[in-house]
């Protein structure tokens, strides 16, 4: 077998295979065997046509099989004699028999190789979640626009039981009970990101584009998905979608390199979630528990 490696990107590998027809013919025969037992020809018992007439009859179904065997087999082991390790599945194409030789092509992304450091102690301020008066008025009168209540008209305890409270105070105790949530909920979030903003200004690496590409896949359709939830047209939302690709992009390989960071450290940590635990989840739990944590300003 004959490969060999060209390589056209920071990451992208294109490796190129040609496998001679001695071992094609050895592995199309263990193909042809395996039809020959079940096989069914006119004027035959399943299993006893002559294996001439099997080939005959089911020579493509044979190339086929040859082929799903064949390639990936020949693939790994090209992988391990240029000791190349890829992140994602390969893009096989130019598949060609020559001669009774076998040739294709693998192009890949390889796993890139960066070390990240002093991801410890990282410094993340978190605001509070007080919900003040002004705040919790705001959203009263927010609340009472969107169910078309005049705006002149009081919010009393009538308009509480109205919305299945008994009084105006318990309506608005629990009203700013997830007021707190919510904010509880963006903080966190805004933690996160701080700890993600300050993981990636110290390590240098490239994202590996098979792995963008199928972020972006993934973002764009929940984008479109968004957009039609609120009514948008197809040709506003393809309109909008070729508007928001830059930003879609950069976001989908801004995912893709805090996986990648997430997941150094979680090897050079030993952190191995459990079967239903994620492990971007775990990572960030053992980051935030290393973090140096302050008050916001």
């Amino acid at each position: 077998m004959k490969v060999s490696v060209k390589k056209i990107g920071a990451l992208r590998r294109e490796m190129n295979f040609e496998v001679p027809k001695e071992r094609v013919a050895v592995k199309t025969g263990e193909v042809l065997s395996d039809i020959v037992k079940h096989a069914r020809i006119p004027g035959f018992r399943p299993g006893k046509a002559p294996r001439n007439l099997v080939e005959t009859a089911h020579g493509k179904t044979a190339k086929e099989e040859m082929l799903k065997s064949l390639i990936p087999e020949v693939y790994q082991e090209g992988l391990k004699s240029e000791k190349l390790d890829p992140i994602d599945f390969p893009a096989i194409d130019q598949v060609e028999m020559k001669d009774g030789a076998l040739v294709f092509r693998a192009t890949i992304d390889i796993r890139p190789e960066f070390d990240i450091k002093d991801y410890k102690g990282i410094s993340i301020s978190k605001k509070n979640a007080v919900v003040s008066e002004e705040e919790l008025n705001k959203t009263l009168e927010f609340f009472k626009k969107g169910r078309g209540i005049d705006e002149n008209a009081v919010l009393d305890d009538a308009f509480a039981k109205s919305v299945g409270f008994p009084t105006l105070e318990e309506f608005k105790t629990a009203l700013k009970r997830n007021l707190e949530y919510d904010k509880e909920r963006q903080n966190r979030t805004d933690v996160e990101n701080q700890l993600v903003e300050e993981l990636l200004r110290k390590t240098q690496l490239d994202a590996p584009q098979s792995l963008v590409e199928r972020q972006l896949y993934g973002r764009i359709e929940e984008f479109k998905r968004r957009l039609k939830q609120y009514g948008a047209k197809d040709d506003a939302v393809d309109k909008k979608v070729e508007e928001a690709m830059k930003e879609i992009r950069e976001a989908a390989e801004k995912d893709v390199k805090t996986f990648l960071v997430l997941q150094k450290i979680a090897l050079k940590e030993n952190i191995r979630p459990e079967k239903e635990e994620n492990l971007t989840v775990k990572v960030m739990e053992f980051l935030l528990k290393e973090a140096k944590w302050e008050d916001a300003k």
